[in-house]
């Protein structure tokens, strides 16, 4: 029989650490018992005769919204850059149950060709429920959309904003349909450059993508107000996940070797979903903002958290408006709300 004394020094370093990474999760588990009142996977109502689109679906967070969106009946139309990526999602989710209804919809946000091309292929669609926009990139090195946009702002808020823009009339034939935008803890804090929005100079990772996740929070305030003021049946809310262990943060360098350790304090992707979920499927307020409720905001049940002064700015919200009407040449012929 095997024992420790036969075991070689990486063998014996492996084992402990899986003993110690088993502990944390247990750990984590119990610190997310204490905080039980809220909106959690299990409260996700039936979805049966619903059609959703998730971006970034194929991994981490959107993975698990799509997950429990198909198994609770919804039609699920996975938003992905990488068509063989998403086929690899459909598989798993397949693996639990060969009754789901899943869809492809080839789209990169960082193309506003592709996301034109989307549009129009969802117009296919007999109804559109909700748009859940997830996908989005964390701290890269300074890269470029096709069009040329820093590609923190590009994606996470350009081409968030184009793919809503241009799915409104499509949702709006379905009363009650929802978009989702996602921001982020980041956004506290952070500030747009306004006058070096596309960083041509200067870049500084981190400020650029808490600038993007302030930009999703403004424009989901804005896409609200101005709903609202035309008596629109489309819905506007935000969520955030906390902080999740997921891909997002592919970036980060060294820093990733901290996530075994990092677990006790961070989301699981599968948590992470549930501010997404409840804002999708949840009794929410339009234009409420939804995210963990313990821990500092980082992990937990889902339930209505705060946002910054900035985040429900008009005047901000408004400029950031005309700026990506400008940027993108896409306007969704929502007027300005004058008061």
């Amino acid at each position: 029989m095997e024992t420790l004394l036969d075991l070689s020094l990486t063998q014996c370093s492996q084992f402990a650490c899986s003993i110690f990474d088993t502990e944390i999760n247990l750990l984590a588990e119990e610190i997310d018992v204490l905080i039980s009142e809220g909106f959690n996977e299990s409260s996700v109502p039936d979805q049966s005769g619903k059609c959703f689109i998730v971006t970034g679906a194929n991994i981490g967070i959107g993975f698990e919204v799509t997950r429990v969106l198909a198994l609770r009946g919804a039609r699920v139309i996975l938003g992905c850059r990488d068509e063989s990526k998403a086929e690899d999602a459909i598989t798993r989710i397949r693996r639990i149950t060969s009754h789901v209804n899943l869809d492809i919809l080839p789209i990169d946000l960082a193309d506003l060709v592709s996301i034109q091309d989307a549009a129009k292929h969802v117009e296919r669609e007999v109804r559109l429920d909700g748009l859940i926009n997830n996908a989005g990139v964390m701290a890269p090195p300074l890269l470029r959309t096709k069009q040329g946009f820093e590609l923190q702002f590009g994606v996470n808020h350009l081409g968030c904003y184009a793919l809503t823009s241009l799915l409104l009339p499509k949702l709006s034939e379905t009363n009650g349909s929802r978009v989702i935008v996602t921001s982020s803890v980041a956004h506290k804090g952070a500030s747009i450059v306004w006058d070096d929005i596309h960083a041509d100079q200067s870049y500084k990772r981190m400020e650029r993508y808490a600038a993007s996740k302030l930009a999703n929070a403004l424009f989901f305030f804005e896409l609200d107000r101005r709903l609202r003021a035309v008596a629109s049946g489309v819905t506007a809310v935000g969520c955030h996940p906390g902080i999740a262990s997921t891909n997002l943060g592919r970036y980060m360098g060294p820093l990733q070797v901290l996530n075994p350790i990092a677990k006790i304090v961070l989301n699981s992707a599968a948590k992470g979903a549930w501010p997404a979920l409840q804002a999708a499927t949840g009794n929410i307020q339009p234009g409420g903002y939804y995210g963990p409720t313990g821990l500092l905001g980082i992990r937990g049940i889902s339930g209505e958290v705060a946002r910054s002064a900035d985040a429900q700015s008009p005047e901000l919200a408004s400029k950031l408006w005309e700026l990506s009407v400008a940027a993108t040449g896409i306007d969704p012929g929502l007027p300005p709300v004058t008061q």
